[in-house]
């Protein structure tokens, strides 16, 4: 942009940010197209010859440029770029915005570079296409947006050598805490990083065993319970459990299921008791031993929905009328729960305030602050559809 204007003494003190733009000055002075007023460059710009004109090169934004901008403190912007929550939202757009339009959001990303700071936090989880994770992740990028923090997802597919690799991120201060949706510690901590300082971490869904880690997931013992109860209510005696597991989560359910049956005075027939591994493979491979065994309840309680949706098409395959012969109640609530024949009656997780309740008590550890509550566990809702009817 070739500018050939005159240069008057301009008395107002201006300051223009101009993105991705070469100014051309010529005779000494600059202006916007499509205005007549002449601004004098300002002696921090630093002036180059080039191609018989003059090329005006902007030094990086600083805090003031956001605040003449954006018409606030520098206070303000402080706050709006390091605890957003604490600045009221009109605000806060007016900072972004100026933020935005002079280029300061690459200063604040080289200062946290020198804090040692990245604002970003590490997710890793065994399967992305895992139905639970979706809704667990819009609560956590939710309540990290909140508090000015970005997410790097780590998909680690069950491999030691991926989680080695993305922990890396933290070695190399590009993350500044970890989200565990794993059940165990990362392999590469546990084998190279056992006598440095631990990453701020908080486990979520499953518990780390054998490990100090701040947890944050549903009720599992009581959410089973819950469930067991509801078939007991309907009239059902001969409950199987289908996913027992060395898993914690397993483990707490299996107890639920256990408890609700003591409660009501029904002894536990430990043929009932079925292994699985929480996949729908294995709620279909549960009922073929049942039927080996020939030895059936009239309800099953399964470890989760995954499980369930394996019982129903395995019934389904063989006929049966459901709920009329066997009632089947899962845990979770997965988005195919509705759409199965019978939809299956379950025990709904509130995934979207797991992830919330996960970011927020992370980050309250990454800034330093007070943990009040090192595990946070959130009740499932029991969600009645067709898979249960009451016995006879």
């Amino acid at each position: 942009m070739a500018l050939n204007l005159p240069a008057p003494d301009l008395k107002a003190n201006v300051k223009v940010f101009i993105s991705h733009v070469k100014v051309y000055i010529i005779g000494g002075c600059y202006t916007i197209a499509g205005s007549a007023s002449c601004i004098r460059p300002p002696s921090r710009r630093r002036i180059e010859s080039q191609g018989g004109g003059y090329v005006l090169h902007q030094k990086l934004a600083t805090i003031e440029d956001v605040a003449a901008l954006a018409g606030v403190s520098i206070a303000t912007v402080s706050r709006v770029v390091n605890e957003p929550t604490k600045v009221a939202e009109t605000t806060r757009r007016r900072v972004n915005d100026a933020i935005a339009r002079t280029g300061y959001t690459t200063n604040a990303m080289a200062r946290s570079l020198r804090m040692r700071r990245s604002n970003m936090i590490l997710i890793l989880a065994p399967d992305v296409g895992d139905p639970n994770f979706s809704n667990i992740l819009v609560g956590l990028e939710t309540e990290a947006s909140k508090r000015g923090y970005g997410i790097l997802i780590g998909n680690t597919q069950n491999d030691p050598t991926r989680e080695t690799a993305y922990l890396r991120f933290i070695s190399s201060n590009q993350a500044d805490g970890l989200i565990l949706l794993t059940g165990h510690l990362p392999f590469g901590y546990v084998r190279d990083q056992r006598d440095q300082r631990p990453p701020p971490m908080v486990a979520v869904n499953e518990p780390v065993p054998g490990n100090d880690i701040p947890f944050v997931g549903v009720d599992n013992f009581e959410g089973a319970r819950i469930a067991a109860e509801h078939l007991v209510s309907q009239g059902h005696r001969r409950i199987a459990f289908v996913g027992r597991s060395s898993r914690i989560v397993n483990s707490l359910r299996e107890k639920g299921y256990r408890a609700a049956l003591d409660n009501a005075g029904i002894p536990i027939d430990p043929m009932l008791i079925l292994d699985g591994d929480g996949t729908t493979e294995s709620g279909r491979q549960a009922i073929e031993l049942m039927f080996v065994r020939d030895i059936l309840p009239t309800a099953f309680l399964c470890v989760n929905d995954a499980t369930a949706l394996g019982v129903l098409i395995s019934l389904n395959a063989r006929g049966y009328d459901l709920p009329g012969r066997f009632s089947v109640m899962g845990f979770d609530d997965i988005s195919f729960a509705s759409f199965v024949t019978p939809s299956l009656t379950t025990m709904k997780q509130p995934r979207s305030r797991i992830g919330e309740a996960a970011m927020n008590l992370l980050l309250t550890v990454v800034e330093g602050k007070p943990v009040e509550q090192r595990e946070v566990l959130l009740r499932s809702e029991l969600i009645l559809r067709n898979s249960v009817a009451r016995l006879g």
